[in-house]
């Protein structure tokens, strides 16, 4: 069954949007106390005072009707985001043309624990960006903390329907006919027909390029094929400058699963995920339970290193850096930075997307691609300290201007007109390509502040990509598919349904590595037909007839 573990994924797909053309990764900043971007002495001349109506062309952009000094603090519910406003020059120019500064508080921990403290309290940031998926997006909704994003434009601002896409608008509008969230990262079916062609995914199955080609390129599509490929790469690379070869690298397991044994193999399959209108119980299928039987004859025949099963992220980064896997069914966004660093060590060293796991008519992969949830919503408090400005800034942040100013940055500084386009100054995009962090101090812009992106909208000034990152990016073109009618199908954690699921997910987690580790097949198949039984008795049936209501929803939102 396809139940979506969203935080991990989506982060992590969403950040490939942003670092698709660069060498860049994202890492958490490991700060012990909680950081907040604190802006000095910034005044905030509009704090007092209750907006009042201005009668506004909904073709004018609102924010020029009042660029006065204001300081908005914006929550982040992301620990690792470790950015401040007004260090770089995009921010400082969008601060000078806009009159607007950002204090951004960030959780240092926990935060789930921090944004939840947070609404227990009753007073929020004036603005709140979290993923879509969390079920703090429903709290502060239902716990009228947060305010309708269409009243507001309605009364202070109408260019934001301007600059709001209908069909997004549509799919986050509530029961009370209110719209709360705006999201970012966002394409809609319409968006598939406009620019589909040039989506790409984060999913990708890669192999150690020297070592590929030494061991003959082998098709790793079938079972046979795939579990010869890394006996062979650990015959002929047993270690990897002193260190043990690891065959094949996964995501981590954590306590919900583990992505490259749900829906990266399932996508890499081409397991459909509903039949005849009916949503599909995707582990079900006969063509995923057998390749987990691959795998568990893979750990048989010692080509599954125990690191896989008790490696974080951190770990697996540093021995990725080091080179020593030599397969991995894995997001390119999470090596990004990796494998930059091998390339300007040596270009065979490289990782490159290859032809992985198939099904047994070897159909070509169906992979994530954006869809019209996006990545992230962005909200604004009931206790936001100037309504009109807020909307306006939003409405700024949101439109063609704003995503250009987000992106290029100040013209002169980190992009000018090259060749008759608007384009990145060519040191500038090798800073981005070396070393993003210090990119994102230095500039501030290719959406260093990405809260309000759409991808969509910059793709006339993205550059071409380049190697190593092209091939990976590449070779996910024409795979891609949008999965929106899949989007928000799961219960809130705290409903009957939502205890369903979570005790699910701790079940799979559980069960995943015992299913790989087991002896035989015989031992798999007592420790699988366990597990769905298990499930069954946990209510899996009533989960099912949740998510399928929604997902019927979904798909007249988006008039499918």
């Amino acid at each position: 069954m396809d139940i979506k573990r969203k935080p991990r994924k989506m982060l992590v797909l969403m950040l490939a949007l942003i670092m698709t053309l660069t060498a860049a990764g994202c890492s958490s900043n490991g700060k012990n106390n909680e950081t907040t971007a604190n802006k000095g002495n910034s005044t905030n001349t509009a704090a007092s005072a209750e907006p009042t109506a201005t009668a506004l062309s909904a073709d004018e952009p609102g924010w020029k009707s009042d660029t006065s000094p204001i300081t908005f603090d914006w929550y982040l519910n992301f620990a690792w985001f470790p950015n401040k406003w007004g260090v770089d020059p995009t921010s400082k120019y969008i601060t000078k043309k806009t009159g607007v500064d950002i204090n951004f508080i960030v959780p240092a921990g926990n935060e789930n624990e921090k944004l939840n403290t947070l609404i227990a309290s009753g007073k929020l940031p004036d603005f709140i960006t979290l993923g879509w998926y969390e079920d703090a997006v429903k709290k502060m909704i239902e716990g009228d903390l947060v305010l309708p994003l269409n009243k507001l434009a309605d009364e202070y601002d109408p260019y934001f329907f301007k600059v709001s896409d209908p069909d997004k608008l549509g799919w986050y509008t509530q029961e009370d006919g209110n719209v709360y969230g705006y999201p970012n990262a966002s394409s809609s079916p319409a968006d598939y027909k406009k620019y589909g062609d040039k989506y790409v995914s984060n999913q990708t199955f890669v192999v150690r390029k020297d070592m590929y080609e030494a061991i003959g390129s082998p098709d790793m599509r079938t079972p046979e094929g795939f579990l010869n490929a890394l006996k062979l790469a650990k015959e002929k690379f047993p270690d990897i400058n002193g260190q043990p070869i690891i065959p094949l690298g996964l995501h981590e397991f954590t306590a919900t699963g583990n992505d490259s044994l749900e829906q990266y193999i399932q996508n890499f399959l081409a397991i459909p995920r509903q039949k005849d209108g009916k949503l599909y119980d995707r582990e079900t299928d006969p063509e995923y339970v057998s390749w987990m039987k691959t795998l568990r004859q893979a750990n048989q025949d010692g080509l599954l290193s125990k690191d896989i099963f008790i490696d974080k992220r951190p770990q697996m980064e540093e021995k990725i850096a080091q080179g020593r896997y030599f397969a991995m069914l894995y997001q390119r966004s999470d090596f990004a930075a990796q494998e930059g660093t091998l390339y300007q060590q040596d270009p065979n060293k490289i990782y490159i997307a290859v032809d992985g796991p198939a099904n047994s008519k070897l159909d070509p992969p169906t992979l994530n691609g954006p869809a019209i949830s996006g990545w992230t919503v962005t909200l604004i408090s009931k206790d936001v300290k100037d309504k009109a400005r807020a909307i306006k800034f939003l409405s700024y942040l949101n439109s063609e201007e704003g995503n250009k100013d987000l992106y290029l940055g100040e013209k002169g500084v980190s992009y000018d007109t090259i060749d008759g386009k608007d384009q990145f100054k060519p040191e500038v995009f090798d800073l981005m390509n070396k070393d993003r962090s210090a990119f994102d101090k230095q500039y501030g812009s290719s959406f260093t502040f990405w809260m309000l992106m759409n991808t969509n909208i910059t793709d006339q000034w993205t550059p071409k990509s380049v190697e190593p990152f092209k091939q990976l990016e590449d070779w996910t073109r024409g795979k891609t598919q949008s999965i929106s009618e899949f989007d928000q199908i799961d219960p809130l954690a705290n409903s009957p349904e939502g205890i369903i699921l979570t005790k699910i997910k701790e079940l799979r987690s559980k069960t995943l590595p015992k299913l790989l580790m087991a002896t035989s097949d015989a031992e798999f198949d007592k420790i699988w037909t366990e597990y769905i039984n298990k499930q069954k008795d946990l209510g899996l049936e009533k989960l099912q007839a949740f998510q399928q209501v929604k997902y019927e929803e979904n798909k007249k939102k988006l008039g499918m």
